[in-house]
């Protein structure tokens, strides 16, 4: 079987191999969104839970260990909030890619993952910096 589709087909048709590819791509998009926003949920929900475990000991004062400072809710949020911007600018890449593919004049960008990766850089240092201020 020929490596490529005759010329008479569709462009789409054409470069299967690289639409599938980009398919993959978006697919690992949504799953590390997933993945984020899941992880913001985790934190958020680790708040209220020690919210309740403070007031369940009677120790909501500031000399309880367990003081929430309200950042883990904080940061719990803008993690959910910043998994669904994630997919939706992982479908918009999606769909600008598959349009760059069938004209054939397909350039990369990594706009999505000097993004991602400065998010992540950014919520590794706040959390690194909240858990070395509770000690």
């Amino acid at each position: 079987m020929p490596d490529t589709i005759p010329e008479k087909f569709p462009p789409r048709f054409r470069n299967r191999r690289v639409h599938m590819a980009n398919e993959r791509t978006f697919l690992a998009w949504i799953r590390t969104s997933i993945g984020v926003m899941a992880f913001g949920f985790v934190v958020e929900r680790f708040a209220l839970f020690m919210k309740q475990f403070s007031f369940l000991l009677g120790k909501e004062g500031e000399t309880s260990p367990f003081h929430p400072h309200g950042y883990s809710s904080l940061l719990g949020l803008f993690l959910v909030a910043f998994g669904v911007v994630l997919s939706v600018l992982a479908y918009v890449r999606y769909k600008k890619e598959q349009r760059l593919i069938d004209e054939g004049s397909y350039d990369p960008s990594s706009t999505l993952n000097v993004l991602l990766t400065v998010v992540v850089l950014i919520t590794g240092i706040f959390l690194l910096v909240y858990l070395v201020r509770s000690i």
